[in-house]
This record gives C-alpha cells, sequence and structure tokens, in this order.
C-alpha cells in the first residue's frame, strides 16, 4: 500500500511514462490481492492467531481497500488520459503517502507486543491527516465546479478525487480497526 502511494506520488510529480508508472502500481495491487488470498487461507489452516480471527480479516480486507482506491485512481488517470495532475491532486496524494506510512508503523507495531500507546498516536495521527485530507477534498471539488466549463475535465477529475478520498477514509477504517485491537489486547 505505500510502495502505491510513493509510486503515485512519483507518477504525479513526474508525469511521464504514465502508463509504466501504472503498471506498476498494477502489479503492487496484484501482489497486495495475493498477500490477502494467503491471509485468509492461513487463517483457516491455523488454530491459534496472535488476535481475533474477525480483527485479522478486518485488517486485511481494509487495507486491500485502500490499494484498491490507490490503483482505481492511477487507472482512472491514466484510462481519461488526464492532464498533469494539479495542486490539489498532488496535496491529496502527498496525504495518501503521509497516512499510509502512518498505517504501515502503526500495523508494525502488532508484530510484537502491542503497543497500546504508540498505536493510539499512529491512530490520532491518521484521523489528523484524514480531517486535513477533507477539507483539501471539498476545496479541490469547489475548484473544479468554479473554474472549468468543460464537463468532460469535471467529470474525470471529480472520479480521480473521489478515489483518493476514498483511499484516505480507508486508512481511517484501519485506524478504527487498531484501536480495537489495541484495546483488546493492549
Amino acid at each position: 500500500m505505500l510502495k502505491m502511494a510513493q509510486h503515485l506520488k512519483d507518477a504525479g510529480n513526474i508525469w511521464e511514462n504514465v502508463p509504466e508508472r501504472v503498471g506498476i502500481i498494477t502489479d503492487l495491487e496484484n501482489q497486495g490481492d495475493a498477500i490477502t488470498h494467503l491471509i485468509i487461507r492461513e487463517l483457516h489452516r491455523n488454530y491459534m492467531t496472535p488476535f481475533d480471527r474477525e480483527d485479522i480479516v478486518s485488517l486485511a480486507n481494509s487495507l486491500d481497500d485502500v490499494a484498491d482506491s490507490i490503483y482505481s485512481a492511477a487507472d482512472a488517470m491514466l484510462l481519461y488520459k488526464v492532464d498533469r495532475p494539479g495542486n490539489r491532486a498532488n496535496q491529496l496524494v502527498e496525504i495518501i503517502v503521509q497516512i499510509a506510512a502512518e498505517v504501515e508503523a502503526a500495523v508494525s507495531e502488532l508484530r510484537s507486543r502491542i503497543n497500546q500507546k504508540q498505536i493510539f498516536e499512529r491512530c490520532k495521527e491518521i484521523n489528523r491527516l484524514e480531517n486535513t485530507a477533507d477539507s483539501i477534498y471539498q476545496l479541490a471539488l469547489a475548484e473544479l465546479f468554479a473554474g472549468s466549463i468543460n464537463i468532460t475535465y469535471v467529470i474525470k477529475w471529480r472520479e480521480i478525487f473521489k478515489y483518493m478520498e476514498s483511499a484516505i477514509d480507508r486508512c481511517e477504517d484501519i485506524a478504527d480497526i487498531l484501536e480495537g485491537i489495541a484495546l483488546k489486547y493492549g
């Protein structure tokens, strides 16, 4: 997920070889799907798990949802043949990178003894980033509708912004799952 976010950021900043860059994101998304399937398969094979199966499934599926949204944003930019992303798109992608890094760090806290305080701090930062992204998303839409009479342009970017916002919102869902795990096992 974090690698996908970083590649999305690179694609937007460099805006060259876009099909190849989206191809890398697609490959990473496929790898993520394979990992999700492996996690579910291993849950059915193992009797003992480090924490509740339902939490593991929710966490794996939510991580996959973020990856799907990042992929969808990248794929839509390629499919719609949009011009170089503007300031608001770059701001949202920067938040996707930051929030994905926070999620990765918080999930890493589950590998050993669960540090409840550290997970709560990471989740607090995820929520702060999501709130910041909501404001940027609203500004992006307002500017999009106020500044263009090209309806095709508006439709394309509205959908891309929605995928970006969805990736960020799903990270907030992950924070909720992580807080629940920390409360149960911290």
